[in-house]
């Protein structure tokens, strides 16, 4: 990474530092203009097509399938490109878009719904990878487990406001009111990340790899390849994708089928994941100096796993809110975790293409499965389905036990991924 940027970088509170005051402010903006998109669209595409399963797991489809195709092309661009003006053009392409489909919603067909989705997410594997750049290059090293965890603790607080903010924008304003709030956040979002310092020029070593965007791909996958670390983690990137991506999109349906409960009522759901969620963040927070970031992970999945079993098997309502409040204490592990994990053992050049070749991993799977679980429920039952997800979480939580040895060097080597073995 560039010890220059970090040194620069005052070591004082993580509150007192420019670049983290500016991005929470921005991810404030963009989480809530993604809360009312999210729950106004899922909310308008069930009222529209009756509860039915396929048109729910097209709403995840095309949000994911975007991440899948263009994460490994985005990421190799935003190695290339200025972190920060990457992440504010992305902003505002995406306010400009969410402007063309609220006029296409007014005077063309309701499907045109799903293309407010797809765009941002497309524009998302841009602007993600700059982020994480940005944060190699503004927080010291020792604070970046910390800083993991104040961005987990603020998607923790949105996770118990964003769905009521979502169901009451749509049910008070409709859905044309709900898709507007998305395009107003992401403007002003770009507005507020112009506070960032503005971005270093980008060295030009003459190397021809760093012309050429294909060698640049490759050197991506093989920085990846020769990290046992790295590696470990595409493996439980993909099974915790198919985890993930049965409970995206059934959901809704343990809400309906298992507790018989009005679709509504997935708000209170999400609302007690995301309690437990601050909670779990600050536990989190409390113990990253004694765990490595593998064994958070771990244990967050594991956690994980077993409360998607039990909810899978769950008819009692407050059973159920207990299980989702136990999955939430176990998620910041989870994100803490994966993030830590990219950011210590990924040179600063290469963050952009190790985001590009982990997400699809993740994302790949996630896309699958939500046009398969749509597809299975109708041949199995869904407790099946929901179980098996479980197990998938479970298999991930395994793969990072080999790792458990290594230590995050002090120096991320872009040459020959080096590792550093810890005791045990």
């Amino acid at each position: 990474m560039s010890t220059q940027a970090v040194s620069a970088t005052p070591r004082g509170s993580l509150f007192s530092n420019k670049f983290m005051q500016t991005i929470l402010l921005s991810n404030v903006l963009l989480q809530i203009g993604i809360w009312v998109r999210n729950f106004a669209i899922l909310m308008y595409v069930t009222e529209q097509t009756n509860n039915n399963s396929f048109a729910v797991s097209l709403i995840v489809f095309v949000e994911f399938l975007p991440i899948f195709v263009f994460s490994f092309i985005g990421g190799t661009f935003a190695d290339r490109w200025k972190p920060r003006l990457t992440m504010i053009w992305c902003d505002i392409l995406s306010a400009i878009s969410v402007v063309v489909v609220l006029f296409t919603l007014l005077y063309g067909s309701w499907y045109m719904i799903y293309m407010a989705t797809f765009i941002s997410a497309i524009l998302s594997q841009f602007s993600q990878p700059s982020s994480m750049k940005l944060f190699k290059q503004h927080v010291p090293p020792e604070q970046l487990q910390a800083a993991m965890g104040l961005f987990q603790s603020l998607v923790a607080i949105f996770m118990v406001a964003g769905p009521a903010l979502g169901v009451y924008c749509y049910q008070r304003f409709g859905i044309e009111f709900s898709i507007g709030i998305m395009g107003v956040a992401f403007l002003l979002s770009a507005i507020v990340l112009f506070r960032i310092p503005k971005d270093k020029e980008v060295e030009q070593t003459g190397d021809a790899e760093s012309k050429d965007f294909k060698a640049e791909l490759r050197a991506g996958l093989q920085y990846v390849w020769r990290s046992p670390v790295l590696k470990a983690l595409g493996g439980t990137f993909a099974l915790a994708g198919v985890s993930v991506g049965v409970a995206h999109t059934l959901g809704i349906f343990i809400v309906i089928e298992r507790l018989g409960q009005e679709k509504e009522f997935l708000q209170y759901m999400l609302m007690i994941n995301g309690a437990a969620m601050l909670i779990g963040g600050g536990l989190a927070m409390a113990i990253t100096k004694k765990l490595s970031p593998q064994k958070m992970l771990a244990i967050g999945m594991c956690v994980s796993s077993l409360a998607m079993v039990g909810i899978a098997w769950s008819t009692s309502v407050p059973l159920t809110l207990g299980l989702q409040f136990f999955s939430g204490l176990g998620f910041p592990l989870i994100q803490i975790g994966i993030s830590t994990l990219i950011l210590q053992w990924t040179d600063e050049k290469f963050i952009g293409r190790v985001n590009g070749v982990l997400t699809p991993l993740f994302t790949g799977m996630m896309v699958i499965m939500t046009l398969v679980a749509g597809r299975l429920k109708l041949d199995f039952s869904l407790v099946a389905i929901y179980s098996a997800a479980g197990v998938a979480m479970f298999l991930g939580m395994l793969l990072m036990i080999p790792i458990f040895k290594y230590k995050a060097p002090t120096h991320a080597s872009a040459v020959d991924g080096e590792v550093q073995k810890a005791t045990v």
